[in-house]
């Protein structure tokens, strides 16, 4: 990607109105050895349409062999270099739920989890509890005090919530007590810094605390803590790119994620549907120059590992996508944030499938369908989805010429 001090001196702060639509997790593999991946398989007439109008390729969230998470790989599409401005996903779910940090705070993403008599993790996500039981976990453990520091807890999602920590003399360099397995018991909080000894011991005190308080509940007896983080202060996107920018998303982390490079994150209802979500963008089109949508269960349905599912909400977009395509947008950029493929049944480091639409300025590629192959050899080629915002702003004749 052009440097941010380039894309500065050349964003206009007029132009085209750039619309990009994220399918959480869309890249996927075939179920067998020579059939086609969810995207190939979903029927999709109108995306197949945009990439014979435009241009397709496969974009790289961090780098060629890294599986990313959802905040990097949004950030990427963003255009922030994920790795330059690494953000911790605590931040992001605090951000996400709109919770404000100061300077000093910690913050971390929680999961509920069940654990059997030996205190072993039996399941990582309490059966996916919903978002009211979480609610009731959260006043259960709001009992809980410690001396010098205050704590705030709030429900994100389901099974997921964010911790808080709030004092003085503070350090987020904490590892994960989430092991990421099964049959494990959760791990303790150490400090990954000498400086982190003091915040490693409270979290510590908290977690010992928070599992007598659970001990009797079923099936969230137990929680993990990871992606301990403070606010990194990023650049705004309004300063870089000169756009008035906007997030329509259900899920909290991805409103934090937007709401950290300075989008305004419209209110959504928890359970909106694909169709809710293109009618809230058309609700507020007019008053943005970039709406970023996400679509989350393209990701659900393959870490779930459930091939079907994904194709269909796949085919739930594609159905619902002239809902957007009325809007008349400038730049259309459909795409994901990193690939879940359902065999894998989880992040994988595979080539995301990108879609670049935009009638009268694009040269369109030979591409003939919206798919993994397609865009193997489309007009875009293999490329950092860093690149994306800088496409999407020239496409949108929102760049000056370089150089005389």
């Amino acid at each position: 990607m052009a440097s941010f001090e380039l894309i500065r001196r050349l964003a206009k702060s007029n132009g085209g109105k750039i619309l990009l639509l994220v399918m959480d997790g869309l890249g996927g593999l075939p179920r067998e050895q020579g059939g086609p991946t969810e995207l190939e398989a979903a029927h999709t007439p109108n995306m197949d349409r945009l990439a014979r109008e435009g241009a397709v390729g496969l974009s790289i969230p961090v780098a060629r062999g890294i599986s990313p998470g959802s905040g990097p790989a949004h950030l990427a599409l963003f255009g922030y270099d994920p790795v330059e401005f690494e953000v911790g996903r605590g931040v992001l779910s605090a951000f996400g739920v709109g919770l404000e940090l100061g300077p000093t705070d910690v913050a971390a993403r929680g999961n509920f989890c069940t654990v059997d008599a030996n205190g072993l993790i039996t399941d990582r996500r309490a059966g996916r509890i919903p978002t009211e039981v979480g609610e009731q976990m959260i006043a259960l453990l709001r009992s809980i005090k410690l001396p010098g520091v205050e704590i705030e807890l709030s429900v994100e999602k389901e099974y997921r919530f964010v911790f808080v920590l709030r004092g003085e003399g503070l350090n987020a360099a904490v590892s994960d007590t989430d092991p990421q397995a099964t049959g494990v018991a959760p791990l303790p909080a150490k400090a990954l810094k000498p400086e982190a000894a003091y915040t490693a011991d409270l979290i510590n005190q908290w977690i010992d605390r928070a599992r007598e308080v659970l001990k009797g509940q079923h099936p969230a007896n137990m929680l993990t803590l990871r992606g301990f983080a403070m606010d990194p202060n990023l650049p705004k996107m309004r300063d870089v790119f000169k756009l008035k920018p906007a997030c329509v998303a259900v899920y909290p982390m991805y409103k934090g994620v937007s709401k950290l490079v300075g989008m305004d994150v419209i209110q959504t209802g928890d359970h909106d549907s694909t169709e809710d979500e293109f009618r809230k963008v058309a609700e507020i089109w007019d008053q943005y120059d970039f709406v970023f949508c996400h679509i989350k269960y393209t990701d659900s349905r393959g870490e779930d590992g459930n091939f079907d599912a994904k194709v269909k909400v796949i085919e739930g977009v594609d159905a619902a996508l002239p809902i957007l395509l009325d809007l008349k947008p400038d730049v259309l950029i459909i795409t994901g944030d990193h690939s879940t493929p359902a065999s894998y049944k989880a992040h994988s480091w595979h080539p995301v499938p990108t879609l670049l639409w935009a009638p009268g300025v694009i040269l369109p590629d030979r591409a003939q369908a919206f798919g993994e192959r397609e865009c193997m050899v489309g007009g875009l080629g293999q490329f950092p989805a860093t690149d994306l915002m800088p496409l999407a702003l020239a496409h949108a004749r929102r760049l000056e010429k370089f150089g005389a």
